[in-house]
């Protein structure tokens, strides 16, 4: 067994789900998980039907990109934007992007979402801001998704492109990515009424930022203490 199997088979294992589910399509979106102490991540591959992924297919690369294992298949052409996120946000164990249906909803009407539901705010974030657009792989995407990381929360919206979604480890990337269309589905339908949006109390919006922010500090503690260990 290979030294990074265990992560290549989990990125497959996510994707596989978000496939089976509906958020990821034909060749569009990608999930990536960081290897644990090194600056190398497990990536999905570029231009793959999904449908008929299989595990050696998944990629594995440093921070500058280079080829840990050399499996002829060149990473996502968004793996730059996901090594951003793993550079600017020392919390983050797993990145999932999708062109799932109702975030893509507010992707193309440029609007943020807006704390709804404080058993989800508590763990996505009390708002969900929006990226401005990027093409596709482009320096330009990775600095706008870099220039709202400083929020602290866990899903953004891509500007005519998608969602992204990120956690500690593979599985609350995967759980985030549910939440988020969970929350864009219920507002969409919510403003299809015409009726006025009731938000959470200012002050539980706050409290919902602090408890994300809470965990995030804990995962990056118990990073620096394994580093330590190590």
């Amino acid at each position: 067994m290979g030294k990074y199997d265990s992560y290549k088979k989990q990125v497959f294992d996510c994707t596989m789900d978000l496939v089976h589910e509906g958020y990821i399509q034909g060749l569009g979106g990608n999930v990536s998980m960081l290897v644990e102490g090194e600056d190398v991540i497990a990536v999905t591959p570029s231009q793959r039907e999904y449908r008929t992924l299989t595990v050696d297919e998944i990629c594995v690369v440093d921070f500058d990109l280079k080829p840990i294992e050399d499996n002829g298949i060149k990473p996502s052409v968004e793996t730059g934007m996901h090594v951003s996120v793993y550079r600017n946000r020392k919390d983050v164990g797993a990145v999932v992007h999708t062109h799932q249906i109702f975030a893509s909803v507010f992707a193309l009407i440029n609007e943020p979402i807006p704390c709804l539901f404080d058993e989800v705010a508590s763990t996505i974030g009390p708002v969900v801001e929006v990226v401005p657009y990027g093409l596709s792989g482009s320096p330009q995407l990775m600095d706008n998704v870099v220039t709202k990381l400083g929020n602290r929360g866990n899903c953004y919206i891509l500007q005519n492109h998608g969602a992204l979604s990120l956690g500690s480890d593979i599985s609350k990337a995967k759980r985030n990515t549910e939440l988020l269309e969970k929350c864009a589905r219920v507002y969409y339908y919510a403003l299809s009424t015409g009726k006025e949006i009731n938000l959470l109390p200012q002050n539980m919006q706050e409290l919902m930022g602090k408890i994300v922010v809470m965990k995030q500090d804990a995962e990056i503690k118990r990073r620096e203490e394994l580093k330590v260990k190590v």
